[in-house]
């Protein structure tokens, strides 16, 4: 019996989630798709085939971000999502904090 091949369409989110929760043991992992607000954009417009999730708002509590500071934690999120920046990802809101963090206020 062969077995067949399906296609499944994964989203942006998803990829991320996925990426971000698997390396940074995130206690918190909020994604937000904004794109629809920057979709009128003249740098979207111009985009061939009117490309979808490319804007998002990201808060993120992770114990990984102990000791970093605000721009090494960006960094961090940065690299995971390298492969997502450079398919068509276009722009990050990164709230990174430590659980400490939270706590505290």
């Amino acid at each position: 019996m062969a077995s067949r091949g399906t296609n499944v369409v994964v989203s942006r989110a998803y990829r991320m989630r996925q990426k971000l929760q698997s390396a940074l043991e995130a206690t918190l992992l909020e994604i937000e798709d904004v794109s629809h607000q920057h979709a009128g954009h003249a740098p979207m417009r111009a985009l061939p085939n009117a490309p979808q999730e490319t804007h998002f708002n990201l808060k993120i509590v992770s114990p990984k971000f102990t000791g970093h500071t605000l721009v090494k934690r960006h960094r961090m999120v940065y690299d995971l999502l390298a492969d997502e920046l450079s398919s068509g990802l276009h722009a990050i809101s990164i709230v990174a904090k430590t659980p400490q963090e939270v706590q505290q206020k």
